[in-house]
């Protein structure tokens, strides 16, 4: 049941089976340079979420030393940045929404859980090989991601939302867009803009916005 709730979970948060999304690059003034994006008026900047991304994609290549599966796995997470801040976005949400609620993890919940799933995973490397796998979470992440998860199921209990139906999810998700609106987030155009109604990242439509072709694009443009 742990399990189920935990996966349940952990789906609904990284949203990121995102499509990949048209290759984009912003041409004039940004409002807030070098961010990624802004939350609560604290900044993601671009070189934090492109470390995030190099993380995810180093632990793949460890995991992975075989040219041709490591491009397949590439090609399978493709647009790993803007699902990468869509969900570092979403996590800041969440704490704010935790924090409302009075809800808070400590390191023994984190301890406790971790010890659970690496008991069902076969292992700490199977555990971190599983994440990295299904949510892009590199192994130096875990703990972070479980924080996140035991967050996530402490507020929905204390919402009395049962995830397992549509009424608690809907529950659940109310109080997130509540904190998302306090939060005032801004994304950088480049990565598109936050929907606060659906606590996610959608592609922005604006007129100095410009197309580019993949072979005029940067590496980190080619991820984006």
């Amino acid at each position: 049941m742990h399990r189920r709730t935990s996966r349940r979970t952990a789906l609904l948060l990284s949203t990121a089976a995102l499509a990949a999304a048209p290759l984009l690059t912003a041409c004039g003034n940004e409002a807030h340079p070098g961010a990624a994006a802004v939350v609560g008026g604290d900044r993601i900047t671009v070189a934090q979420l492109e470390g995030r991304v190099n993380e995810v994609r180093d632990a793949q290549r460890a995991a992975i030393p075989d040219d041709e599966r490591y491009a397949q796995a590439i090609a399978k997470s493709g647009g790993l940045t803007r699902a990468t801040l869509h969900t570092m976005v979403l996590d800041e949400v969440l704490h704010r929404a935790a924090a409302d609620a009075g809800v808070s993890v400590t390191r023994r919940d984190i301890q406790t859980m971790r010890a659970g799933l690496e008991k069902q995973a076969g292992g700490r490397k199977a555990l971190e090989e599983g994440w990295l796998q299904q949510y892009s979470v590199a192994p130096a992440r875990l703990d972070d991601s479980l924080r996140t998860e035991i967050e996530a199921q402490k507020l929905a209990k204390k919402l009395g939302a049962d995830m397992n139906s549509p009424e608690g999810q809907a529950l659940f998700w109310k109080a997130l867009t509540a904190a998302s609106k306090k939060l005032d987030i801004d994304l950088n155009p480049r990565y598109g803009s936050w929907d606060v109604d659906k606590n996610k990242r959608t592609d922005a439509k604006t007129p100095w916005i410009r197309q580019v072709t993949a072979s005029g694009a940067s590496a980190a443009d080619r991820e984006a």
